[in-house]
């Protein structure tokens, strides 16, 4: 789908119980040209990051664009950022891991109630927690952290590699969950690469995101 700058949102997204299927679903999202990138991101969330608590978890290749990513994000009244970057103490890197498992995991309880339901419970529209993460950084599975149980991975920045692509997944995404890959330019061939070494399917997002949820 090219975007001319801009994602279509849907007015008042309902909620839905998450996805009955075992596996993720995997979504491409071209933008035309790298200046529109980041104000598509920001359309992007002004979609997903609505649904009340979400969890969410955006990666990047680099410092320098998470710091970028960060800088924009965090402006936005709808979204609780965190981000998990090199230099951050274990101690900080510890309380984003544990505050972004706790948050999913209220998510995923309160998914399968309806409005009338999350309204007798007292539960109120919350921020959707959202982590920004570089490849480096990523929950080291293999040491005995936990994954990041993220409804939504968006990698802002395509991987190069499948197998990067392939930890992040491992890394940050529920079982059922979501991936959204932001292409610009030559960026289709290596999606399309990774699509087919790794035997994906990688559709075209739909205008409507909220089909997707």
């Amino acid at each position: 789908m090219a975007v001319d700058g801009g994602v279509e949102a849907a007015s008042s997204p309902s909620r839905h119980p998450p996805n009955t299927l075992s596996q993720p679903r995997h979504f491409y999202l071209a933008v035309d040209r790298l200046p529109f990138k980041m104000e598509t991101l920001v359309d992007l969330l002004g979609v997903v990051g609505r649904r009340s608590g979400l969890p969410i978890v955006v990666c990047c290749t680099s410092r320098d664009e998470l710091d970028a990513v960060c800088s924009t994000v965090s402006i936005l009244p709808y979204i609780s950022l965190s981000s998990l970057y090199s230099d951050l103490a274990e101690t900080e890197r510890a309380l984003v891991l544990e505050r972004f498992r706790q948050a999913a995991l209220k998510w995923h309880q309160n998914s399968f109630l309806s409005g009338d339901e999350l309204f007798e419970s007292g539960e109120e529209e919350i921020k959707s927690p959202l982590v920004v993460v570089t490849d480096v950084c990523l929950p080291l599975i293999a040491s005995g952290e936990s994954p990041l149980p993220a409804r939504v991975l968006i990698n802002y920045e395509l991987p190069t590699k499948k197998e990067i692509y392939m930890r992040r997944m491992a890394a940050c995404l529920t079982s059922d969950g979501i991936v959204i890959n932001m292409v610009v330019g030559g960026e289709v061939v290596t999606l399309k690469s990774i699509e087919e070494s790794s035997n994906l399917i990688v559709a075209e997002m739909p205008i409507q995101v909220s089909e997707i949820l």
